[in-house]
C-alpha cells in the first residue's frame, strides 16, 4: 500500500477512487475508459499543482519517504552486474555501507553508498543509514582499489549523518571520515559523488568529495538537520520549517550557492513513484559525467577539485 506524506493527501482521495474505478470496470466488464481518463488527468494536474511549491520541509520529507529507492536499488537496476566487496580490513564490515565493482552499460566503476532499511530488520542490520568508522575505511579501502586500477568511482550519499555512539568516536570516527575527505581531493580517477536521499553533516561529505557533485531534486545536503538546528535554536523541533528554510538546503538552493555541480530531475511527485525511471535518469548522468572527465588529465581533475571545494564559503567584500 503506498504511503501518502501529509501534504500528498489531497491525492490520496483521488487516487482511491480511481482504484475503486478500475475494480468496478473489470469486475462488471464495463466501459468506463473516458472517466478514468478524466480522473487521470484531474490527479495529474493536482500533482502538478502541489509538487510545483514545494517548500523545502517537504523537499526534506521526500528525501526520506519510506518507497524511496536506496543504494541497493539503484544498484540493482543500473548495473548489468555487480560484485559487492567487504571490510575494512581493521576491525569488521560495516554493513551501513556498501561498494563493489559495478558494469554499468559497458562501463567498469566502483560504486559506493550508504543504506538504509525497509523495515525494522533491516534498518537495525544497516544502522539506520548510519555508517561507523570501519564503514568510512572501507570506502576508502574501495576507492583507493578503483584508483589502483584505474575505475571511475560513483558514490551514492543517503545518511542522516555518521553513527555518534560512543564506540564510533573510541575507534575514531572524526578521523576516519577526515582521511577520506583527504584522500578524496587526490585520487588519480574521475569520482562523481550523487545525493540520492539525505545528505547530512560529515557523514554525507565523507564520500561525497568529487570531480561532480551531484543532487537529486528532492534532496538536501546540510551540516545539521532541519530538526536539530530547531532544538539547537529554540529549544523545539516544532521550527523545524523555518530551520530547513533558512539553511538554505535543497539542492536548489545549494546550486544557487555553487556547493554542487548539477540537480538531476526527478518523475513529477518524486522518485519513490517510478524507481525504473529514475534509475535510468541516473545511469545517463553517470555514464555522461564519466565520459566528460576521463578527455581530463589525471592532475587537471585534481586541480579542478581542490580549486572547486576551496572556494567555498570564502565571502568576496
Amino acid at each position: 500500500m503506498r504511503t501518502y506524506l501529509d501534504f500528498e493527501k489531497p491525492m490520496a482521495e483521488l487516487e482511491r477512487k480511481l482504484e475503486e474505478m478500475k475494480a468496478l470496470a473489470q469486475q462488471n466488464n464495463v466501459d468506463v475508459s473516458s472517466a478514468i481518463s478524466l480522473l487521470e488527468n484531474n490527479i495529474t494536474e493536482l500533482r502538478k499543482e502541489i509538487f510545483g511549491k514545494l517548500t523545502s520541509w517537504q523537499r526534506v520529507q521526500l528525501s526520506r519517504h519510506p518507497d524511496r529507492p536506496y543504494t541497493l536499488d539503484y544498484i540493482q537496476l543500473i548495473c548489468d552486474e555487480f560484485i559487492e566487496l567487504h571490510g575494512d580490513r581493521q576491525v569488521r564490515d560495516d554493513p551501513a555501507m556498501i561498494g563493489g565493482l559495478a558494469n554499468v552499460g559497458g562501463q567498469t566503476c566502483m560504486i559506493i553508498g550508504q543504506q538504509k532499511g525497509r523495515n525494522t530488520k533491516q534498518r537495525q542490520h544497516r544502522n539506520f543509514g548510519m555508517p561507523n568508522p570501519e564503514g568510512y575505511r572501507k570506502a576508502l579501502r574501495l576507492m583507493k582499489l578503483a584508483e589502483k586500477f584505474n575505475v571511475p568511482i560513483v558514490t551514492l550519499v543517503d545518511t542522516p549523518g555518521a553513527f555518534p555512539g560512543m564506540e564510533a568516536e573510541e575507534r575514531g570516527q572524526g578521523e576516519a571520515i577526515a582521511r577520506n575527505i583527504k584522500e578524496m581531493f587526490l585520487l588519480k580517477v574521475p569520482v562523481i559523488c550523487i545525493i540520492i536521499g539525505e545528505g547530512a553533516s560529515g557523514g554525507a561529505i565523507g564520500i561525497a568529495v568529487g570531480d561532480r557533485v551531484l543532487m537529486l531534486e528532492n534532496t538536501w545536503y546540510s551540516v545539521i538537520s532541519p530538526e536539530n538546528c530547531s532544538t539547537i535554536l529554540w529549544r523545539s523541533w516544532d521550527f523545524k520549517e523555518q530551520a530547513a528554510e533558512a539553511m538554505k538546503i535543497t539542492a536548489k538552493d545549494m546550486k544557487n550557492n555553487k556547493l554542487i555541480d548539477g540537480i538531476v530531475a526527478e518523475p513529477l511527485g518524486g522518485a519513490h513513484l517510478d524507481h525504473a525511471w529514475m534509475a535510468a535518469e541516473l545511469k545517463k548522468v553517470i555514464l555522461s559525467n564519466i565520459k566528460e572527465l576521463a578527455s581530463m588529465s589525471p592532475q587537471k581533475r585534481i586541480d579542478q577539485r581542490i580549486d572547486k571545494f576551496c572556494a567555498m564559503g570564502v565571502v568576496v567584500e
